[in-house]
């Protein structure tokens, strides 16, 4: 299975989103180490949330495939079946690669929103993956217990929910890398797990709670990891996304 490394870009505006990966681009361009495995070819899989999608709204979007960007539209959809399987529709047609809800939503949810992506991406040959998020990376034992009254262990949590998004025919689940081996092994080799919480040994954890560094995340299972503050704050973009790549794919 193919793995990268996703690229967070939780900026407030659409130009704020695009100078940063111009500028992404244009430092790649000229360094000579940037053509090499470490990069590959084509530009950056990115990850636009809710803060840029809110605040640019499709346009980001078009724009971004325009440039030839993968692009992972990160919205945590979360409602009644019928109002999932609309949206997950619109988002459908807008051409992205990778799409997410909310397992808690339960597995009838989430076999609306397949139904609606795929319905919305018919002209599409290659088709969206869509995902289910498990527990949110900034959520530990402590407050799956005291606040959501779950008693069971945040694994046995996150692989039952990996289990729902896999019956309800998804293609995979983001979760912490931590569950990454555990998941596979409930749900096979080609579902597929989404790790944010990627840290530099380096680095400072920020507002997550369960993080791991991309060599570690490899070894653990991830396909992808997803790292934001890491890569776009650095004061050499380009430098941090060829540490990340090359720690990622390569250990």
């Amino acid at each position: 299975m193919a793995k990268d490394v996703i690229i967070a870009c939780d900026f407030k505006s659409a130009d704020e989103t695009i100078k940063f990966l111009d500028r992404l681009t244009r430092i790649r361009d000229e360094v000579v180490s940037c053509d090499d495995i470490s990069i590959g070819a084509g530009r950056p899989y990115v990850k636009i949330g809710m803060e840029a999608f809110y605040a640019a709204g499709p346009e980001l979007i078009k724009k971004l495939k325009e440039r030839g960007h993968k692009v992972f539209l990160d919205l945590k959809l979360h409602d009644i079946p019928n109002t999932v399987k609309k949206t997950m529709q619109v988002l459908g047609e807008y051409g992205v690669d990778m799409v997410n809800v909310h397992a808690g939503g339960g597995i009838e949810m989430m076999k609306a929103a397949k139904e609606g992506l795929m319905l919305g991406a018919a002209r599409y040959a290659d088709k969206p993956k869509l995902i289910a998020v498990t527990q949110l990376t900034s959520t530990d034992q402590a407050t799956l217990r005291d606040e959501l009254l779950i008693d069971k262990p945040m694994a046995d949590v996150v692989r039952q929910y990996a289990l729902n998004a896999k019956a309800a025919g998804l293609d995979g689940v983001v979760c912490s890398a931590f569950e990454a081996a555990d998941i596979h092994a409930a749900c096979g080799d080609d579902f597929i797990t989404v790790t944010p919480g990627i840290r530099f040994e380096d680095s400072a954890s920020d507002d997550q709670k369960r993080v791991m560094t991309p060599a570690r995340a490899r070894e653990a299972g991830s396909d992808y990891i997803v790292v934001g503050r890491p890569i776009t704050a650095a004061e050499r973009p380009i430098d941090a996304y060829v540490r990340c790549k090359e720690e990622f794919l390569q250990g």
